[in-house]
This record gives structure tokens, sequence and C-alpha cells, in this order.
């Protein structure tokens, strides 16, 4: 057989996805950056500088699976974090699945998967193209973290148990932990971290990016703490108070890292002739940001402990696979509202709607139709009817999506609400665009609620949870998400044309010459040198 040259591919790809992560961090902290972590791949690499979430809600479920399946949860199943499945009338967590079990757990409880996935990832797609001989792994401290990127065909997803300080896996991959995984919960990484407590990294006076340290009603401390302020005492608690705790401080990204360069090195990724995929996604930002928000000294350090983080993370890779030998993207699942309050006091529209919950919205339909429980659920900004009652009672369902917009216009509902909409009539909702499409593409017929509520800017549902802050909606403080690209093949440069959260993996899968995820709709991002800017940031 004659021999062909084979395809150029790099040693190694990673994809670095940060939670939580909202796009101006790159600038919010940047004059405290060193020069080789953020700034390193920024002036080095090639940012894209107005990259967009195509759908909402904008949750981690849902932005791990676009960026890895270059596709909208319409597509790829993924409608949230917990979704309803219509058919079964039952609330689901997108990699629930009773099925497996946990690896080395002798409970055999229920565990995670991948088969709430409906589209192929470009990890996938890696796979097929090199008939298996790639290796595929994801890595993280959030289950769907680590097994969305990783797709159906990898080799193992990892993520953290908290109830143990260690990382762990389902037999949806393996019957039991390598040795190597096994070598590495045995070093108790976990509890080495949390004993070192945590302080600020820089004098107090340098924080000038935050509010003053123990905003009570802005912050959130952890279990134990008189107020939510420096330093975080944590070598004194339990084991499991300690654990769990670690998902919010920054040593929760350095295990994280730990962990990845374990499996690069007790899997030889990249170092096997065949390119091998790495999906690594640091947790602990998205924990502390929803306990303390993004205006909190905590976290302005989490980035700046974050920024050596990378750098030495990078250095690693130099060493390890090369110099220009690995790929790497690094982006976001969502962004982060600012906290409600914090805006509120600043004299910014912005609010935390007083709880419009289930029962309210039953209790004022059942006024007018006799029946209870007409609403099934509410989820997601989206509401659940409850279509076999309706049906046996033979209501009117027009009449009475009309009756729940009838509510939503009332007060104190109608303070926060923007729009609701008729998820299977989306054309009769004046919404401007971007909305209608996020809202289209989210929509998926069989996980999807039958209307949605929008918000007003600045306002978000937190369970009525004054403190800390979440994300979910349309907004770009929620959509806005940095992509830097760096590594083999990649130019200096920057773009400011709009890209899209689908882009990614279709770009992924363009520089590696294998077919796109099979539920893709993104497009290739064209990577153009702008030499002056180059020079100007060198």
């Amino acid at each position: 057989m004659h021999k062909e040259k084979k395809i150029e591919r790099p040693k190694l790809i990673i994809g670095l996805v940060i939670d939580q992560m909202r796009w101006d961090f790159l600038y919010r902290y940047y004059d405290h950056y060193g020069n080789g972590g953020f700034k390193r791949l920024m002036h080095h690499g090639y940012n894209c500088q107005h990259t967009m979430i195509d759908y909402l809600p904008a949750n981690t479920g849902p932005g791990h699976t676009c960026i890895y399946t270059g596709s909208v949860p319409s597509i790829h199943g993924i409608a949230g974090n917990d979704f309803y499945d219509v058919i079964d009338r039952r609330s689901r967590y997108c990699v629930a699945d009773s099925t497996v079990h946990q690896v080395d757990d002798s409970n055999n409880g229920p565990s995670f998967s991948p088969r709430n996935l409906l589209a192929t990832t470009v990890t996938d797609e890696l796979k097929l193209a090199t008939n298996m001989r790639s290796k595929v792994f994801g890595i993280a401290i959030k289950d769907r973290g680590g097994i969305l990127p990783a797709g159906h065909l990898a080799n193992a997803a990892y993520w953290y148990n908290d109830k143990k300080g260690t990382f762990t896996t389902s037999t949806y991959y393996a019957d039991r932990s390598p040795e190597w995984l096994k070598a590495f919960n045995n070093r108790k990484v976990a509890d080495s971290f949390t004993k070192q407590n945590w302080n600020l990294l820089y004098p107090e006076k340098d924080y000038y990016q935050s509010t003053q340290d123990a905003v009570s009603n802005y912050e959130k401390g952890f279990p134990g703490e008189k107020t939510p302020s420096f330093p975080h005492i944590t070598d004194t608690l339990a084991d499991t108070d300690r654990h769990s705790i670690l998902k919010s401080m920054p040593q929760g990204n350095d295990m994280t890292l730990a962990m990845a360069k374990a499996c690069i090195e007790g899997e030889q990724l990249g170092q096997r002739g065949e390119s091998d995929f790495l999906c690594v996604s640091l947790s602990s930002t998205d924990y502390l940001g929803h306990q303390f928000g993004p205006n909190s000294m905590e976290t302005e350090d989490m980035y700046l402990r974050l920024d050596q983080s990378i750098a030495a993370f990078l250095n690693y890779l130099d060493n390890a696979i090369g110099k220009g030998q690995y790929l790497l993207f690094l982006t976001a699942d969502h962004g982060v509202a600012h906290n409600a309050n914090f805006l509120l006091d600043n004299d910014v529209p912005a609010g935390i709607p007083s709880p419009y919950t289930l029962g309210n919205l039953n209790d004022y339909l059942a006024g007018i139709y006799k029946q209870n429980k007409i609403v099934d659920t509410i989820l997601n900004y989206q509401l659940y009817l409850n279509k076999p009652l309706i049906a046996t009672a033979n209501l009117d369902i027009e009449k009475i999506k009309g009756s729940i917009r009838d509510w939503c216009n009332k007060k104190p509902q109608a303070t926060s609400i923007a729009y609701v909409v008729d998820m299977e009539h989306m054309d009769r909702s004046p919404l401007p665009e971007p909305i209608y499409t996020l809202v289209v593409n989210g929509y998926n017929r069989l996980r999807s609620g039958d209307m949605e509520i929008i918000m007003n800017p600045g306002w978000y549902d937190y369970g009525g949870k004054q403190t800390g802050t979440t994300h979910g909606t349309w907004n770009p403080y929620d959509t806005h998400i940095p992509l830097i690209w760096y590594g083999w093949h990649v130019p200096k440069g920057e773009t400011d044309a709009t890209v899209h959260m689908t882009d990614i993996a279709p770009t992924v899968a363009a520089l590696l010459h294998i077919q796109m995820p099979n539920g893709c709709i993104g497009k290739v991002i064209p990577f153009e040198q702008n030499e002056n800017n180059n020079k100007s940031r060198d």
C-alpha cells in the first residue's frame, strides 16, 4: 500500500472553559495580570473580542454543550442544567443516568453520563476521524462540565466528589478507576489545598476593582463565618465541609489543573503519535460568583490567582507537549449579572423579583378555571402547562395562556417582566433581535416550556436570594463571553467582528480537518492577522 503523508494535526487540543467568566474580566483586572497567563494568550493568540451565546438559557450545561457541538438546545437537547421532560412530566438533570453508577462507590447509586445529549461533539468527531485512536478526556469539578464536552465516545470524564475530596467517574466509561487516578486521589490533593486557607494575594488597597470587603447585602460568606470577609479560614473545618468549600476557592482551580496534568501524564496525551483532546472546565469561578458576586474582592482575587495558575499550566504544556505543538482555546460557558442590590445602591435600574411562585400562579388560574395545578412547573424562566389536565377538563389552552399573560402583567410580577412568549407561536410575540433568535434556538419541543418569561435588564430570578448573583438571561452580561485561540497554527491577532459560541466547534474541526459535529449550525472563524495591532501589543 502506498504510504501517504499523515494529515498534520496538533499533538494535543485543550479546551479550557472558565465557568461564569464574563468577557470584560479579561480587562477588568488586566492591570494586575502577569505576562504569562491571560496576557500571554491575548498578546500571542487570536482574540475574538465579540463572542456571543446563541440561545437561552445561558447556563452551564447548555454552554458546555454548545461549545463542543456547535449547536443549540433546540437541536442538541440540553435545554438547561435541569429541564422538564414533557413526555414523562418530570424534571431531569442534564447528565443524570440511572443505568450507571459511580465507580468505586460501594452504594452503587445512580450516576452520570452523556446519554441525554442528542448530538455529537467535536471530540466525538475526532474519535471517529481517527478510528478511535485519539484519546479524549473531560475534567471538571462539576460533573456536567466534564461529561458534556467529552461527548459520547470519550475514554472518560472525571469530576469532583465533594463528599470524599477525590475525583471520580461512572461505569458509563469504565468499571474501575485507572491506576494514575487512584494515585492522584491517594495524594489527598483536596486536603492539602484546603489547609492553606485563603487570604488576599496582594494588599487590600490594590483591589480597586472591587467593593470594600464584606458587603453583607451583596455577599454570602462560607459556613461558620460571621462575616463574608478575608481571611477565609478552612483548615480547622471538618473534612466534609472543607471538601465542599474547596469548590468555591481558587484552590479548586489549582486542583482541577493538577488533575489535568495527572491525566496528561497518566494517559500519555499528545505523546503517542495521535492527536488527543483534553477538555478542562474550571468550575470554582462559578461557585464563587454565585456566592459573592462579580464586584467582590473574592472574585478579583480569584481571577488574579487564576491568571498565575494559567501561566503555570501553559509553561507545563510547553515542556510536556512542546511550544507550538498544542492547540488551546479559552472561553466561558456564560457570563454573570451584577448583584441587583449593588446596582440599586448605585442608581442603576435592577431588581430581584418578589417570588412569583408556582403556587401563586396556580391559585390565580384555579380561581378562573376551577382546576388545580394547571401549570406543572416553572423552570429556566419557562412555564410548563399540565396538558393532560387541560385536555381532560376540556379547557381552552389559548385562553389559559392569555390568563397567564394577564397574571404576568399584574403587580408585583409586571415590574420585572419585559415579555411573555408563547413558545409555540413565537412569531406573535413582539421580540426584538437578538432575543427572538435566542428564544427560538433554546426551544426544544420535548424539553422546553410552553411559555417563557423575559426579564427586564438588571433583573433576575434567584429564588429570592439577595446576596450573590446568577445568570441565564439574554443580556450581554450573561451572553458576551471571552474566546481566545492559542498555539498550533494560530496567528497573532484579534477581531471585533461578531462570532458566536456555535462557531467554536466548527473552527476546531476545520483546523483538525475532521467532520464538524452532526448538529452543528456554526461557521468557521477566519483568523485574520492584524500586524499593526500585533506590534502595539507585543
